[in-house]
């Protein structure tokens, strides 16, 4: 699958609906982004269960904002609508291939289960 644009209007229906979202926050003035999309873009044809989106920092500045980017690249990886993994800076194709084998294997019911301890906790 093709990398997609998200925005924010299409953000919140985009992780509600696939169970694993990586997003590369970029900006078309970074070099370091324009190094790491040919990379990306290659990652993201080899994976069909996936979705590959780009969010424009300089279009979509309340998304970024709201995750607090202050480095591009940064990569964000969503498993059934929980950050399991945000990094900024640069994959290498083998790297980026490690974290989402890795975000694959993780057992979610756990993940879920923590997470609703946290916000019980925190309420």
């Amino acid at each position: 699958m093709a990398t997609i644009d998200i925005t924010a209007d299409t953000f919140e229906e985009t992780i509600e609906n696939n169970d694993i979202v990586i997003v590369d926050f970029w900006a078309e003035w970074c070099g370091p982004c324009k190094s790491f999309a040919p990379i990306y873009e290659e990652v993201s044809e080899k994976y069909d269960d996936i979705v590959f989106g780009k969010i424009d920092t300089e279009k979509e500045q309340e998304l970024a904002a709201h995750f607090q980017i202050r480095s591009i690249p940064t990569l964000m990886i969503f498993r059934e609508q929980v950050v399991l993994f945000s990094q900024p800076g640069m994959l290498n194709a083998a790297q980026l291939e490690d974290v989402i084998g890795k975000v694959k294997e993780i057992d979610m019911k756990k993940v879920h289960e923590e997470v609703a301890k946290q916000q019980e906790e925190n309420s």
